[in-house]
């Protein structure tokens, strides 16, 4: 029961942080910020849904490494991908179940159609783009689902990751391996 109310705390103030950015800047957040392995990523607050803490995943057999498993988020059951692990930004040694304790899954807007959630090593708050100094384009070569590349006052560099296109990657989609590949 701690853990329900613990998320339901942490829903409120990420909402109450979400309002009070809304009305001190006059602008609205646009993006939850993540870590994932290595990487900085932005998602969009509209392609995002609810966020979840870890919980354990059922295995799936002969699926790329990249996807955790299954596991039952509020009565849906959900696919679990390591974005860092599919980006190949993953971190050198495997995460042990301690590491695994402190990270977040945050699902798929339901609009999106997508029974899906992301595994998140680290929640780093709500962006506006007021937050960000520098904007580019993702790079040539870069996969579709790679939004602008920001970089905040920090001079540090986020990626913007388009959900919905993400959804929608074939290689995304295509978790299934054979058993001499997983």
């Amino acid at each position: 029961m701690s853990d329900k109310q613990a998320l339901r705390d942490f829903q409120g103030r990420l909402a109450e942080r979400l309002q009070a950015a809304t009305q001190a800047s006059g602008a609205e957040a646009s993006w939850l910020a993540v870590e994932a392995g290595t990487a900085r990523l932005l998602f969009p607050l509209d392609h995002a849904g609810q966020i979840f803490p870890w919980s354990a995943m059922q295995p799936v057999p002969y699926v790329r490494a990249w996807f955790m498993g299954v596991t039952n988020l509020r009565g849906n059951l959900c696919g679990v991908v390591d974005l860092a692990a599919f980006m190949g930004t993953a971190p050198a040694k495997p995460r042990s179940e301690m590491a695994l304790a402190q990270c977040w899954l945050v699902a798929f807007n339901p609009l999106l159609e997508t029974n899906c959630a992301l595994l998140a090593d680290r929640l780093s708050g709500l962006r506006t783009m007021e937050m960000f100094t520098e904007s580019a384009p993702a790079p040539d070569g870069a996969p579709a689902y790679f939004g602008h590349l920001y970089t905040d006052n920090q001079g540090v560099q986020w990626q913007e990751i388009n959900l919905q296109a993400l959804s929608l990657d074939a290689s995304f989609l295509s978790i299934g391996t054979t058993s001499s590949e997983s």
